[in-house]
């Protein structure tokens, strides 16, 4: 989650390749979160249902569910439900709408899948998608565009049984400045072995985080990056039965460990016996 406006947030990838996309939305989905979290709006592609990846009654229950997020509330608003391009619009009403949003403090949930190419490259949470015009008469100077932001989950391929994203559950607020988050990742092609010989192929990854305050001359908008890069090496994660004569080792092991530390136990306490013994004696005479 993002503390930005859904209106003007877009998610850009960018890649050594060449390969530069800006407000991605294929797999992507934007919901208008109310400063208290709750669901004003969202924005998702209904061109994956013309498409017919998502057919009749998938869409259907898409739209149900979203409607039974909004009756469970306290509060009810209208919901917008249609795939659009903001940036697209009239500039005078977007600058209205995004004006307002900011004035009731509205946030923006992005969540979703994105496909990107096996090579360095980096995505991006910004304002990016807006023209400068628009963006200059919303905001009257970049440190207004507050970059806060959670974040909830993020991977790089499916789970395994004790993986560990570092990212999960980042929380960074920004008070009184702004600036650009830059999380700087690096990932290690990973392959898990399960018992039954099944084999999956995912990732994981390590992060170095930056965080550069905005300056008086500084041109380029805040943001929150995330760049990654490849490991040159792989690791393989495999699961294993140990074996019934490592049970017994184990079990043998355990209890040589226990007689030996009884039989320390009871030298000492036969040894301290002793020796109060004796020194009662030598009092007694």
């Amino acid at each position: 989650m993002i503390f930005l406006c859904m209106i003007v947030l877009s998610v850009d990838a960018m890649d050594v390749s060449g390969k530069h996309e800006v407000d991605l939305d294929t797999n992507i989905w934007k919901l208008r979160l109310h400063k208290d979290g709750y669901i004003l709006g969202s924005e998702y592609v209904s061109d994956l249902v013309e498409r017919g990846h998502n057919k009749g009654h998938a869409s259907d229950q898409h739209h149900k569910e979203e409607d039974e997020t909004h009756n469970d509330g306290e509060h009810h608003h209208s919901h917008v439900h249609s795939h659009f391009h903001t940036f697209n619009k009239d500039p005078e009403k977007t600058v209205k709408e995004v004006k307002e949003a900011l004035r009731n403090h509205e946030g923006c949930r992005v969540f979703g899948v994105l496909d990107v190419e096996r090579v360095a490259g980096n995505f991006h949470v910004s304002i990016h998608g807006l023209s400068i015009i628009v963006a200059q008469q919303i905001f009257e100077s970049m440190k207004q565009v507050n970059v806060s932001h959670i974040i909830h989950d993020l991977s790089f391929g499916p789970k395994y049984p004790g993986i560990h994203n570092p990212l999960d559950g980042t929380e960074r607020f920004l008070h009184d400045e702004s600036g650009t988050f830059k999380y700087y990742l690096k990932i290690v092609p990973t392959e898990y072995k399960y018992l039954k010989g099944e084999a999956m192929k995912t990732n994981q990854f390590s992060v170095t985080e930056y965080f550069t305050p905005l300056k008086g001359h500084e041109h380029n908008w805040p943001a929150v990056y995330f760049v990654y890069d490849l490991s040159p090496i792989s690791v393989t994660i495999k699961e294993e039965r140990r074996s019934f004569t490592h049970f017994i080792t184990r079990l043998c092991a355990v209890l040589g460990g226990t007689f030996a530390l009884t039989g320390l136990l009871d030298r000492s306490m036969y040894q301290i016996i002793e020796f109060l013994s004796k020194s009662s004696k030598g009092l007694v005479r």
